[in-house]
């Protein structure tokens, strides 16, 4: 099996380098061909969230279609698949970005009744406490 960095996914997703989307595209093809899914880690998903909010201002909606249609994708094996299921629910319709819901969903996994955090965006949210 073989990984994805960041600028990879993010580069097959916004396909803003032609030359650069058409090889990833070709990797997930081979893929298929192949029965050899391509990894992506959990850290990956967080960081091309967060590329794609800041660096290319798309709408968090977007964000969340877009992942929705990577984790249907059987060329590709994500790190913890159903926390990240767990998470995509939440950063949809939730104040906080994937990386805090990644982390809650974690956490929740590993016997934690609640995650601290001074993220006051998180405020009210489902196994979340704000500190003060």
């Amino acid at each position: 099996m073989r990984g994805f960095d960041t600028n990879v996914l993010v580069r097959y997703l916004v396909k803003d380098d032609p030359r650069q989307a058409a090889t990833v595209g070709r990797l997930i093809a081979e893929a298929a061909a192949t029965e050899v899914p391509v990894f992506v880690s959990t850290i990956v998903l967080c960081e091309t969230v967060w590329v794609l909010d800041t660096g290319y201002e798309y709408p968090k909606a977007a964000i969340a279609g877009a992942l929705e249609k990577l984790l249907l994708t059987q060329q590709l094996e994500f790190e913890a698949r159903d926390h990240v299921w767990r998470a995509l629910r939440r950063f949809r319709d939730g104040k906080g970005d994937l990386a805090d819901y990644l982390i809650g969903v974690t956490n929740a996994a590993g016997g934690c009744d609640r995650t601290f955090t001074f993220d006051r965006a998180l405020e009210g949210e489902e196994g979340f406490e704000v500190l003060r």
